[in-house]
């Protein structure tokens, strides 16, 4: 069946001593298996690999049925890496597009919080230094926080900080989830299939 993973830049896995992959080659483990500890692991997409990701490398990996899964995980006996190709780039530019989509979706229009991601896109294209990026996103963050702190009230912010921030980032997760998981698993794919077939036509 196929399955998604991510490896190192050497294109080695993320834990374990084995050697570096190699696209078409079908490597095999006998025994139990049991996730997180034995056999060889992917997940039902990019976006869900995403979150073991060791490296930059993107894989589409055909696995035999997997003996245990879990929602975003599988660990099976075999694994054959079918196409490869660096995603630094192209994680960047996910990143910046759900970042964008989100300020949009929120209606901030604060300079510092589209300057930050202005920024991002220039040093993706090596455009821009990382002490650039560096200051944008210290500066969207600042005026976060500033914005957030003038909402809460200046009198009531120290006493509230600490469980107004937590409940902010609960709800924003909670909104993000539901909201925009779907459509960042989608996009991701989208970008980084449309990698996959560049480097096919090379």
């Amino acid at each position: 069946m196929k399955a998604y993973k991510f490896l190192k830049d050497d294109l080695r896995s993320g834990s374990g001593d084995e050697p570096p992959w190699s696209i078409g080659k079908k490597r095999t483990i006998k025994g139990k298996l049991a996730l997180c500890q034995r056999g060889y692991h992917s997940s039902p997409s990019f976006y869900d690999a995403l979150g073991y990701a060791a490296g930059n490398v993107a894989c589409i990996v055909e696995i035999t049925e997997p003996t245990e899964r879990q929602n975003d995980k599988y660990v099976s006996h075999s694994c054959t890496i079918v196409s490869a190709v660096s995603a630094e780039k192209i994680l960047r530019t996910w990143g910046c597009d759900c970042a964008e989509r989100a300020l949009k979706q929120a209606k901030i229009t604060n300079e510092q919080s589209w300057n930050a991601i202005k920024i991002a896109r220039l040093y993706n294209e090596g455009k821009a230094t990382k002490e650039e990026l560096s200051a944008a996103g210290s500066a969207a963050e600042s005026a976060a926080w500033s914005a957030a702190r003038s909402a809460a009230g200046s009198a009531e912010w120290s006493a509230a900080g600490s469980a107004a921030e937590s409940a902010a980032w609960s709800a924003a997760e909670s909104v993000a989830r539901s909201a925009e998981t779907e459509w960042q698993k989608l996009h991701l794919e989208e970008l980084i299939n449309a990698e996959l077939k560049r480097e096919e036509t090379k």
